[in-house]
């Protein structure tokens, strides 16, 4: 079975605008991601991008400008030997201004279908899996799946650690950003230990 590390895709491989991203011209690395899914990649681990994309149901952009999106992402990060196996997105949201969107789906973040999926389609072994996010929600599906969790700072990290304080689930560390927390899982990885000791508060 395989390892693999679920990324956000705004504020954590790349900058989140003001407006909900799908224009190419408004796509932004994050300095380093692109040196963090290299060593991603280098590392034996599968690299996939979890994304709630509800400004499809709200109209606001349509599901072909994702996939643009997406691969100008791919190509930029490929420019970079940075390589991504796997994308998913749910478009979904309970109120939708489009009608075919308003379902309470299983994907939609926090929520852990996307990542039930990819375990599905990839072979992946969850338990040895991590989650990588800049919001609480994310930290939440990667819970619920039973993968390792690390927020990051950048995006709406800041915001969101503040909110997780107040929390009883925490991440199991928190990242100044997606290069910090890739050495955290490489030193992790080199141990023996099955299990990561949580982030002390």
């Amino acid at each position: 079975m395989n390892k693999a590390v679920f990324l956000d895709r705004d504020g954590v491989i790349t900058k989140e605008p003001p407006y909900y991203a799908h224009r190419i011209d408004q796509l932004e690395l994050i300095p380093k991601s692109a040196n963090a899914i290299r060593l991603l990649n280098k590392s034996g681990f599968k690299v996939i991008v979890i994304s709630n994309q509800s400004g499809v149901a709200r109209g606001y952009y349509q599901e072909k400008d994702i996939q643009i999106y997406n691969n100008e992402m791919k190509r930029q990060l490929k420019e970079k030997d940075a390589y991504i196996d796997a994308i998913y997105y749910c478009p979904h949201y309970l109120e939708a201004m489009i009608k075919k969107y308003r379902i309470d789906c299983d994907c939609r973040k926090p929520k852990p279908g996307m990542l039930r999926q990819a375990e599905k389609d990839l072979n992946l072994n969850l338990k040895f899996s991590f989650l990588i996010g800049d919001k609480m929600s994310d930290i939440e599906a990667g819970y619920r799946a039973g993968c390792k969790t690390i927020l990051v700072l950048t995006g709406q990290g800041n915001d969101e650690l503040k909110k997780s304080l107040k929390m009883k689930m925490k991440p199991n560390y928190i990242s100044k950003d997606l290069y910090t927390a890739i050495q955290i899982i490489k030193r992790n990885n080199k141990s023996k230990e099955d299990n990561i000791k949580p982030l002390e508060w």
